[in-house]
């Protein structure tokens, strides 16, 4: 095994609260200060060790929301680094934290995603002309061709309708993905720090046949015969939401020096552009390339394995496209059950796998976190396990920050 560059000695999350729900009031620095100060607490770390602070967000409109969270947090001398590749914001962050530390520019780093969806400012197209209204818009443009920038809905319905996706075996994917974020809502302890009392995803429920029926359809593809047959519901996609996720990633050398106790080791990483008009699928082609540069011939030796899954759709594509048991996928529900914080959930995807691989503790063990893009970016990472927490710490609730602007 070549020498790491890069351990990661911590971990956690937020819950994730749907949009308007229980971080409706929080910035983003306030939502995501718990965890950070909890890793901290986690592993015995002063904050003047932390060289850097990387984060991933999308809808903070500007400013530098690294910024605002060092300062929140306690860590006001360390680097911050804002990262925006929207949906794969989060797991970018913490793939250009690795690079820090192979560079030698940092030792000790944090790195990750948040969103508050719920607080993001309204954004307006200024007018070109005096007099002119400025216009509002809910998203920017991903692709300067209009015909390569299709509306993420429309292009999943569009998916689903090519690839004979029915409308009934996206619904029972997604309804299965909530079945297993319920089923093991108490495992969610292991990673999640409290944030305004809220200890659990706050979204998933339980989903009868007869509910998925009821769901309203969202995007019908528009010009093939599949279109109806292929509908997709709000089910089969993943809500909006607010929540965030970070590591800790440290050097050797100073996991020696801080005598911190590394848990998992980064193995590769892969950051990837590919047809922004069908975006899913770049998730996948991210996973093929981190593969190759973590030397794995196939998904076989993965043991641990989470996609943000934006669109049910995404998620029976990717499993079969890679050859993967559903029941290895996804084992806790996956985004469609928790919903999308877009910063963040790239790095919510790397907290459950490291979670999952503290769970087997089994020596060796890989894990790949995925995620795709809108524009059609697609990012994955493939981590190690090393060792389990020797005094059996967790994530501790930390004091709340003030809500006040």
């Amino acid at each position: 095994m070549p020498e790491p560059a890069a351990l990661i000695a911590a971990w956690a999350r937020s819950a994730v609260a749907p949009h308007g729900g229980a971080f409706r009031t929080l910035q983003a620095h306030q939502i995501a200060s718990p965890v950070v100060a909890s890793l901290l607490q986690r592993v015995r770390l002063g904050p003047q060790a932390v060289d850097a602070l990387v984060v991933g967000n999308a809808l903070g409109a500007g400013g530098n929301p690294a910024r605002m969270l060092a300062l929140a947090a306690g860590l006001p001398a360390c680097a911050t680094f804002s990262v925006d590749t929207q949906c794969c914001a989060g797991l970018d962050a913490v793939a250009l934290a690795v690079g820090l530390l192979a560079s030698g520019q940092a030792r000790v780093v944090i790195a990750g995603g948040v969103e508050a969806w719920s607080r993001a400012p309204i954004r307006m197209h200024r007018p070109l002309q005096p007099g002119e209204p400025a216009v509002a818009y809910e998203r920017p443009s991903f692709a300067p061709d209009p015909q390569q920038d299709p509306d993420l809905l429309q292009a999943a319905a569009d998916y689903a309708a090519r690839q004979g996706c029915t409308r009934q075996q996206q619904d029972a994917y997604a309804a299965h993905s909530h079945q297993q974020a319920l089923a093991q809502r108490a495992a969610q302890a292991l990673e999640i720090v409290p944030v305004m009392g809220l200890q659990h995803d706050a979204y998933p429920r339980t989903i009868s046949p007869e509910k998925a029926a009821r769901m309203p359809v969202v995007a019908s593809a528009q010009t093939l015969d599949a279109a109806s047959q292929c509908a997709l519901s709000s089910l089969a996609i993943s809500p909006r939401a607010d929540g965030a996720a970070f590591v800790l990633l440290a050097t050797p050398q100073a996991c020696e020096a801080f005598n911190l106790q590394a848990q998992a080791r980064w193995v590769a990483s892969a950051s990837v552009g590919a047809d922004p008009s069908m975006p899913l699928r770049a998730a996948e082609n991210a996973t093929r390339l981190v593969l190759a540069r973590a030397g794995l011939s196939s998904m076989d030796g993965i043991s641990a394995i989470e996609l943000h899954d934006a669109f049910a759709v995404q998620g029976l594509d990717f499993c079969q496209a890679l050859g993967i048991d559903p029941l290895r996928f996804n084992r806790r529900g996956g985004g469609l059950a928790r919903g999308h914080p877009i910063g963040a959930s790239g790095a919510i995807a790397l907290v459950r796998v490291l979670a999952d691989l503290q769970r087997e503790e089994a020596a060796g063990a890989k894990g790949l976190a995925a995620v795709a893009g809108a524009g059609g970016i697609g990012a994955a990472a493939v981590v190690q396990w090393l060792g389990g927490f020797t005094d059996g710490s967790q994530p501790q609730p930390v004091t709340q920050p003030s809500t006040r602007k």
